[in-house]
């Protein structure tokens, strides 16, 4: 068996719910646990339960992909997992540190220093330079930027030769390769990427995929990352299927065939059981996109 290999059963056999990760690691070795988590918007006849009762914890150095039904809750699971919405119910920890409670100021300097986060539409600032642009999260923590740490980032997308070049000068996949850098340069406790191909040709997405499965095997990095895409989650060393906002199922080092296989299988449930889809509420942070 390879090295990356024997990386990849190492980390896929870390995968527990929270009840094993009390029993076999300290709360510090994992990047990120779920206790309990609901998230409910509205009340009465009107309520939507976006998340009901998640448990989960994910170990450092892993790639984890979750996918599911439209309206399945995936967007909310990585929001609540990231911060940037707060769980009804349960708690969430991000590399040991529990964030539930915490106040916006303290969640957004965690957010800006031990988070990274690649989206779909890149969000790169057009009048920044590309260095300019990986450097931006290490000004918003209040960090000294630092240019080689950038080049380093840099170098491992392949865009070194870049770095003095401002974002529309690139093409669509070489914007999302910076949005990688910017996420890494902090060296965060778990990357999150929200469809982070979806904008992208296919040959284009198997190169930024890519990059985020070497981010994972060279230098430890944690991903998690929401896609409807089967090829896109089968880069992952596991898959989550979210259903009615509750976990239904996962798949580890799933072949793309295989992820299709079960998304169609789930899809089909939903539609026996009459499980309708969740819009979003207006002041959802995703609403707009698909949840």
């Amino acid at each position: 068996m390879g090295l990356r290999n024997r990386r990849r059963k190492q980390r896929t056999a870390g995968y527990a719910a929270p009840a094993s990760a009390d029993a076999g690691h300290p709360a510090g070795d994992w990047a990120v646990e779920l206790r309990g988590v609901s998230r409910q918007y509205g009340r009465g006849s009107n309520a939507v339960h976006a998340l009901r009762g998640i448990d989960l914890a994910l170990p450092r150095g892993s790639f984890t992909a979750v996918m599911g039904p439209s309206g399945s809750g995936k967007s909310t699971f990585l929001q609540c997992a990231a911060g940037l919405d707060r769980p009804t119910a349960g708690s969430v920890r991000l590399g040991g540190t529990e964030i539930t409670g915490m106040n916006e100021n303290k969640l957004t300097a965690l957010r800006r220093s031990r988070l990274g986060f690649v989206f779909q539409a890149f969000n790169l600032l057009p009048s920044l330079t590309v260095e300019q642009n990986v450097l931006l999260p290490l000004r918003l923590a209040g960090r000294r930027p630092d240019r080689r740490a950038a080049a380093d980032v840099l170098a491992q997308v392949g865009l070194d030769a870049h770095a003095k070049r401002r974002p529309g000068q690139l093409s669509g996949g070489q914007q999302q390769r910076v949005a990688i850098a910017r996420a890494l340069v902090t060296r965060p406790d778990v990357v999150f990427a929200d469809e982070p191909t979806g904008a992208l040709d296919t040959g284009t997405a198997a190169e930024v995929l890519a990059l985020l499965r070497r981010a994972v095997d060279t230098v430890s990095a944690t991903v998690v990352m929401v896609t409807h895409d089967p090829t896109a989650a089968s880069f992952a060393d596991r898959v989550l299927f979210l259903a009615d906002g509750s976990l239904a199922d996962h798949l580890v080092r799933p072949s793309a065939e295989q992820i299709a296989e079960r998304m169609s299988a789930l899809t089909a449930r939903a539609r026996r059981t009459g499980v309708p889809t969740m819009p979003l509420p207006p002041h959802h942070p995703m609403a707009g996109a698909a949840a």
